[in-house]
This record gives C-alpha cells, structure tokens and sequence, in this order.
C-alpha cells in the first residue's frame, strides 16, 4: 500500500528525531533503511513511475517547469506540516542529555549528531531503491528530503535552545520561525506578526529553491546501488555540518553584540 500523504509528513517527523537521537550507528542505520524501505515498497505497490505529485499534462519545457514547481510546491507544504510535529528538545532537556556542557560544546555535540543521521539517511535511500529523477519527485525522494530536512530544523531549533535564544511564540509559531531560519542558513530573525508562507512571497519562493536543492541531492542516493549510498551519505552530512556551522556561527556573533 503506498503512504498517504498525510502520513509522510508524520512519519518523517519521527523518523528524523529517532534517527538524531540514536547513539549507535547500527540503530541510526536500521531507522532510517527501515522508513526508506516502507516508502519504497508503497510506490512500487502503487505503480513504479508514481511520482509525489502529478506534473500536469503537455510535454516540453513548460511541463517540466510544471512538474518541478508541483514538487517543490508539494515539499514546500509537507515540510510546513511536518515541522511541528518534530520533537525538539529544550534547553534544560539538552543539559541533562550533555551534563556539564557549555553551550559551544553542546552546539559541536547536536552538530556532530544531526549529521551523522543525515549520512545515515542518505546512505540508506541508495541501498533500496533506483529510480529515475522525474520533474515531480518519486516518492524516494520526497522521503529521504522530508527526513533530512526535519533532521535540520531540529538541529536548528536545538541550537538556539542551548545558546538560550530559542524563537518567541507557542512551539508551532516558534516551528514555522526554524523552517524560516533553516531557509535563510542563519538564526531566527524577528518579524512583526510571525512567519506567513504566503504564496508567491519571497520567503515561500526561496524555501522553494532550497527544497529543490535538497530534493536533488536526495536523488543521488538513487544512483547505482553502493555509489548512491556513498554520495548520498557523503553529500548529506557535509550538507548538515555546513548548516550546523552556520547557524552556530549567527548564534555565536549576536551572543557577542549583547
């Protein structure tokens, strides 16, 4: 049976936290193939061309900008669902997970961990499943962005908890603030009336763009069985370090103005 889309952004949320939180390799690894697995098997039930989203019809160049503006539009929608659903730990909840931690050392320990998952992740996507790179994303895809893409707005809500600047508002408000810093590559920055992903506004188009990047280096871990899980392992936990950094490093400099 393949996975409703209102259970994709559920299950992603999950699997992003479990896989962050796993201290063992082997378990971050069975997490993660064990979700890669499930989704896989659901679009092969469903059909092997099932796409996340229908591209529309007409071919040409305009039907490919169609198809990719519906993938991206879809990612766009299920990561602004997924993002509350994420367990996120607070500030006193990450000190007695690292006892006697300075913030610096905790912000290298949750860097070091969400990027482990991501590698973890996209390691995983490569040894189950090759499928070709459709306008529209396959469900492969969609998953492996969505559980990356969670694994990262919980690591950039986890460090602005240990630095003790966490976003203002109830947690779904202060969410949607991490998928707007998780967009920008920088801390939370304050915007009269909260963060609205309005069609068509520049925050909504460059989410967009940076779920489009994500999306496609997901799909490099559908390449060749062992060197799409290589690439895939690789690319994602660069990617997830570099953002790390970046954010830690925003945190770092206002810490310092105040």
């Amino acid at each position: 049976m393949a996975e409703p889309e209102t259970d994709i952004s559920l299950r992603a949320a999950q699997v992003a936290a479990d896989v962050t939180e796993a201290e063992q390799p082997q378990e971050r690894r069975r997490l993660a193939s064990s979700f890669a697995k499930a989704v896989s098997s659901g679009a092969r039930a469903a059909g092997r061309g099932t796409r996340a989203v229908r591209s529309g019809t007409g071919t040409g160049r305009s039907a490919v900008r169609r198809g990719a503006n519906a993938g991206t539009g879809y990612l766009v929608a299920q990561v602004i669902t997924m993002a509350p659903r994420l367990r996120v730990r607070n500030q006193a909840a990450l000190q007695a997970r690292f006892p006697g931690k300075a913030p610096d050392e905790i912000a290298d320990a949750l860097i070091g961990g969400a990027a482990r998952a991501s590698a973890a992740v996209g390691g995983a996507g490569g040894m189950v499943s090759v499928l070709p790179v459709l306008p529209a994303f396959p469900a492969e895809v969609v998953a492996e962005t969505l559980v990356v893409v969670g694994i990262e707005i919980k690591l950039v809500a986890e460090l602005h908890e240990a630095y003790g600047t966490p976003a203002a508002g109830k947690f779904p408000e202060r969410m949607s603030a991490y998928v707007a810093a998780w967009a920008h590559r920088r801390g939370v920055s304050m915007i009269p009336g909260g963060v609205i992903f309005a069609a068509g506004s520049p925050l909504t188009r460059l989410l967009r763009r940076r779920l489009a990047l994500r999306a496609g280096r997901s799909a490099f871990s559908l390449g060749p069985l062992l060197t799409g899980s290589a690439v895939g392992a690789i690319l994602n936990g660069r990617e997830t370090r570099r953002l790390g950094n970046n954010i830690r490093n925003d945190l770092r400099r206002r810490a310092q103005r105040t």
